[in-house]
């Protein structure tokens, strides 16, 4: 058996993402910023000299079962229903072939291979519970997103989640050895929603790579982008769906002459039920040729759109962190966002942007106008600073935190419960005893 760590910090973690890739491009179907968490935290993990692997579904027959991203970062596509035509609310189904595909990675080694399972969002959490047991390892849990959250905050045309999920997220909570929460505001609503123990959650705020985001020339960005230089620009980055709710800036920059709005990511979730329902509603509003949209773009593109904009919005209805947000703001761009969920922490309210208590259009016109009156270099001195509290390194002190608090904790309650064995059975001897001499 693999000798397990005497300073409870892990050796080797199995992190279960099932519904979306770490590999995935941010902005297309179901990947945004819980991809970049599991990939970011993973390779800071791996040069502290833990080992990560990651169990992913495989959506393509192409996909290679095994994918070493870097030294010590694995990633594993687990065949578990068809590769295509499967969306996250269907995958319920998959979950017991995704199951299988985890504890057969699991049985090709020794027992004790891993010393921790860390699950990503609800779905992941289903398969961390029973990998937990098979394997004798704590499992710690980080949500993302709660049903409850989203339903209670749905833009007009989005589907709420249904029943099952909240079903399952209570399960996984109820489960968990420890829960990771991206803010304090989150860590309330587990509380308040789930009945969360406090004791078990820690916040560990996400980060930023504060390498690759980082200021640079706007007019050279712009130039890259087929901007002009002398228009403000807002910037919308994301999936297009009504919970990300571009169209209220959309509504918003139809009230303000002159300003162009930049939007980059494709049409996801319930907006794949009219993908190209935004391009029509810039025609409906008159703004078409003050709107230029873009694909998803990589990390090294997505800097350029970041550093060309006068502002970024993130009108999101909900919002578990934002790191949208953190990005732009590391670039020097200062933000405009929705005062949910995250997005106080994330955004420096008055000093690295603006948060907007409404989604009302006029409201956010106000707010697009009031910040492009102030002094854009103050602003983008600001941003860059705020983005400096957070950072990936700083992220994985926190989880590697929560794993050895996690590992503590389970590996004193099994001697609890062995201790407690040893005496049920000694008292079932002694009473075994004296039945025989009454007989």
């Amino acid at each position: 058996m693999t000798d397990r760590s005497t300073d409870n910090v892990p050796h080797r973690v199995a992190v279960l993402s099932v519904h979306t890739s770490p590999l995935a491009q941010p902005g297309t179907g179901d990947a945004g910023g819980m991809n970049v968490y599991v990939l970011q935290t993973a390779l800071q993990m791996a040069r502290r000299g833990v080992e990560v692997e990651i169990f992913t579904r495989a959506t393509s027959s192409s996909d290679q079962p095994l994918v070493r991203v870097a030294p010590g970062v694995l990633v594993r596509n687990v065949v578990a229903g068809p590769f295509e035509g499967l969306d996250k609310y269907d995958l319920p189904t998959q979950l017991c072939a995704f199951t299988a595909g985890v504890l057969r990675a699991e049985a090709n080694h020794e027992p004790g291979y891993y010393d921790i399972v860390h699950s990503h969002y609800w779905l992941s959490g289903q398969v961390g519970w029973l990998a937990r047991d098979r394997w004798a390892v704590p499992l710690v849990h980080t949500a993302h997103t709660l049903a409850a959250v989203k339903n209670a905050a749905l833009a007009d045309g989005d589907a709420p989640e249904p029943p099952l999920r909240s079903v399952g997220e209570q399960q996984v909570v109820d489960e968990a050895d420890r829960l990771v929460v991206n803010t304090e505001d989150e860590a309330r609503q587990l509380v308040s929603l789930h009945n969360a123990d406090p004791r078990r959650i820690d916040v560990v705020y996400p980060g930023v790579d504060l390498e690759t985001f980082a200021p640079g020339d706007r007019l050279t960005a712009r130039a890259a982008l087929g901007l002009r230089a002398d228009e403000q620009v807002v910037a919308f980055v994301g999936r297009i769906q009504p919970l990300k709710a571009p169209d209220v800036l959309l509504r918003a920059a139809a009230r303000l002459s002159g300003v162009r709005v930049l939007v980059a990511g494709g049409p996801s979730g319930s907006g794949l039920a009219a993908p190209d329902a935004l391009v029509g509603l810039a025609a409906e509003l008159g703004i078409a040729d003050r709107v230029t949209f873009l694909p998803p773009q990589s990390r090294e593109q997505l800097v350029n759109v970041y550093r060309a904009a006068d502002l970024v919005a993130v009108p999101s209805y909900s919002e578990s962190f934002g790191l949208v947000a953190i990005e732009a703001q590391a670039c020097g761009t200062p933000v405009v966002a929705a005062a949910v969920g995250g997005l106080p922490v994330a955004v420096a309210d008055g000093v690295s942007g603006a948060l907007v208590s409404s989604h009302d259009p006029d409201r956010w016109a106000d707010a697009i106008a009031g910040l492009l009156r102030r002094d854009s270099d103050e602003l983008s001195r600001a941003a860059v600073a705020h983005a400096q509290r957070f950072s990936w390194a700083h992220t994985v002190d926190g989880l590697l935190a929560s794993y050895s608090r996690a590992i503590t904790d389970y590996a004193s309650a099994r001697r609890r419960r062995a201790a407690g064995d040893v005496l049920a059975r000694r008292n079932g001897r002694r009473w075994s005893m004296r039945r025989g001499v009454r007989a």
